[in-house]
């Protein structure tokens, strides 16, 4: 472990930063095989560190978030924070009694390392960066731990691929975790989630602007072939009773659709994707999407339910409902195959997926529960 020379800052929900330099000469030997010569992480924090550094919570976003999980938008955040509501004096994360900690992804696009990050040549990485895992990515989150001198989380608490890696975390490392909440998701991409996600890398990918992934220097971007991506990707995210309810057939605005017009539905998932493309970068999408294909809490460790049955913490396993991207089937999997009587905590919602980022008072119920014991 680093010596934790780390002391936490006056402002709360300000990005800070560390580098961390890997654990050999060659830096961070990635689980692929490929290697990074060093990583830099964004991260933000709430509440104060205890003097015996046992109150910190890690807190991990998913696919399209970064560090900023609670505030206003402003310098360095385009957009408010991702679970406002979740962590703040007397919130379900209670920063009057936790040290609340959520870093920006390995890959991501919001400070720490990734595809647009500078490469020692001072170049972006682009078509370069190497593929990553779920597992590379908790590996620069335990770097980040040694460094701020954490030896064991509090609780590590996630939803979709921050629940990959909340997993993750309590599988690789069991000795480091207290708790942990994992929220829709399962214990491994299933055939149907690899196809879902491998569309929507092929969409960025067959974006002309996309140039092989080194687009940084030609003066345009793959931001139709990100658009349609993240298009694909809500139809998941939701549910087709909302989109039957807020849409049904109906024309957007004005629009004929019998004569080029648009129906509502598909200008919502147009205002989507083009929401994204304001604060998203292509490459890092595909290689986060990337990451999530190779999510396999067994690889390696005899399977699932070999891997599953060493976790020591305490872990709360919550579903949505009317999920349909990871149903709630496979959260019961992962609630059977752990130690103990373990039970998946129900959401209902007619979100879907969006339902762990959107049901605040439901999930903060069971965070609040979960921190409780």
């Amino acid at each position: 472990m680093f010596p934790g020379t780390w002391q936490p800052g006056d402002d709360p929900g300000q990005r800070q930063f560390v580098e961390l330099k890997g654990s050999n000469t060659q830096g961070f030997a990635l689980e692929g095989g490929g290697s990074l010569p060093s990583v830099t992480v964004a991260f933000e924090t709430w509440g104060r560190l205890d003097q015996q550094r046992t109150n910190a919570i890690l807190v991990l976003h998913a696919l399209s978030g970064d560090s900023h999980a609670v505030g206003p938008s402003g310098p360095g955040h385009v957009s408010p924070g991702w679970w406002d509501g979740l962590i703040g004096p007397g919130a379900p994360i209670d920063t009057d009694r936790f040290f609340a900690v959520c870093p920006n992804v390995l890959g991501g696009c919001q400070g720490t390392t990734g595809p647009s990050s500078l490469d020692a040549d001072g170049s972006p990485f682009g078509s370069r960066f190497p593929t990553i895992t779920i597992r590379d990515q908790v590996a620069v989150e335990v770097g980040l731990a040694d460094e701020l001198g954490i030896d064991k989380w509090a609780a590590v608490i996630g939803g979709s691929m921050g629940a990959m890696r909340a997993l993750e975390w309590s599988v690789g490392y069991a000795d480091r975790v207290e708790r942990a909440v994992v929220l829709a998701v399962s214990a491994a991409a299933s055939a149907e989630q690899i196809a879902q996600c491998s569309l929507q890398i092929r969409a960025i990918r067959s974006d002309p602007a996309f140039a092989g992934g080194d687009y940084y220097t030609t003066g345009s971007q793959p931001l139709i072939g990100l658009s349609i991506a993240r298009g694909l990707g809500q139809i998941n995210y939701r549910t087709e009773r909302e989109f039957n309810i807020r849409f049904s057939r109906e024309a957007q605005g004005e629009e004929v659709p019998l004569r080029g017009g648009r129906y509502a539905v598909e200008s919502y998932l147009e205002y989507q994707g083009e929401k994204l493309t304001r604060r998203f970068d292509a490459n890092s999408y595909v290689v986060l999407s990337d990451a999530m294909n190779h999510h396999d809490v067994g690889r390696g460790r005899g399977g699932v339910a070999e891997a599953l049955r060493g976790v020591r913490a305490r872990v709360t396993v919550a579903g949505i409902a009317s999920d349909r991207l990871y149903p709630l089937e496979q959260q019961i999997e992962i609630a059977r195959l752990l130690p103990g009587d373990e039970s998946v905590h129900v959401i209902q919602s007619e979100f879907g997926h969006d339902g762990f980022l959107l049901e605040t008072d439901a999930v903060g119920d069971v965070v609040r529960g979960a921190l409780r014991t």
